[in-house]
């Protein structure tokens, strides 16, 4: 592992153009709600010139809900990598399949030595849904659709497979499936019980590099913010990458520096320091523009 980053400069001022920010962990209480401050942050951030990019594991399909409330309009970086999303047209720019022989094989081969696998998969497109078999979690999640036959999983085009194991924890797990999939698929761990297989070269690095070509921005414009291990090529990429308080000890160690937590609006936290309001400013700013 590489060792962590020098401590942050006394930055002030519009340094960024770019808010690139993680959704679940990070923008998003606990409560999946965005507090008052950080919209207040993100807005003042927009009128200073900064424009808020939603980089999400989410695929687009469920992301619609969560960043309707924030007025969010523009391009979304979604499914890890995998898509790039028009939020206000309901569109797919870009979007990335797994080529299911391989992982499927993949997966059986982990299965050897992890034991009996609960698996999910995403399928493709803007009508995607997120297919669970039995044992994937101790209740069947809002948007999850449980099948008994496995084999219904490979029916369709899939952007992502999740895998869970009984017998090896999250990290063990993404160690295993990164030594067995090699260079042949991507594996990443967004969350707990979120071990992911991506097509090779998919990851939020790709993805946000993919939406930088499309608007016109560089990584020295980019701060990002995240709080799990599949954040890593994000803040890798960003000139300035942020760790929650929260955040998984992996990702603390590629981070420039380390704010409070999701639900203590360590987004905003960073931003009002970077962003301060002027002098002869109003009170509640203007709603923040997206990508």
């Amino acid at each position: 592992m590489s060792a962590p980053r020098p401590a942050p400069g006394p930055a002030r001022g519009p340094s960024f153009s770019v808010v690139a920010t993680d959704l679940d962990g990070t923008l998003l209480r606990g409560d999946l709600s965005v507090s008052a401050r950080t919209r207040a942050a993100l807005a003042r951030a927009a009128a200073l010139g900064a424009r808020h990019l939603v980089v999400t594991g989410r695929p687009a399909a469920g992301c619609r809900s969560l960043l309707e409330p924030l007025g969010y309009r523009g391009v979304a970086v979604c499914g890890q990598g995998a898509q790039l999303y028009d939020v206000g047209a309901d569109r797919l720019l870009a979007t990335a399949t797994l080529d299911r022989p391989t992982v499927r094989a993949l997966v059986s081969r982990i299965a050897e030595e992890a034991g009996p696998l609960a698996l999910g998969v995403v399928t493709a497109g803007l009508a995607g849904e997120f297919l669970v078999t039995p044992g994937f979690g101790e209740r069947v999640r809002h948007g999850w659709r449980l099948v008994d036959d496995p084999g219904a999983l490979w029916a369709h085009p899939v952007e992502k497979v999740l895998i869970r194991s009984r017998r090896l924890g999250d990290d063990a797990l993404a160690a295993l499936a990164g030594r067995v999939c090699a260079d042949r698929i991507a594996v990443t761990h967004s969350g707990e019980g979120m071990v992911e297989l991506l097509p090779a070269g998919v990851d939020k690095g790709s993805g946000l590099a993919a939406a930088a070509r499309l608007l016109g921005f560089t990584a020295a414009d980019t701060i990002a913010f995240g709080d799990m291990p599949n954040d890593i090529p994000m803040l890798r990429w960003a000139g300035h990458g942020v760790a929650m308080g929260n955040a998984h000890p992996r990702l603390r160690q590629h981070a420039d520096e380390t704010a409070p937590g999701n639900d203590d609006d360590g987004v905003a936290t960073v931003l009002e320091r970077l962003f301060p309001p002027l002098p002869d400013s109003p009170s509640r700013p203007p709603t923040a523009r997206s990508a």
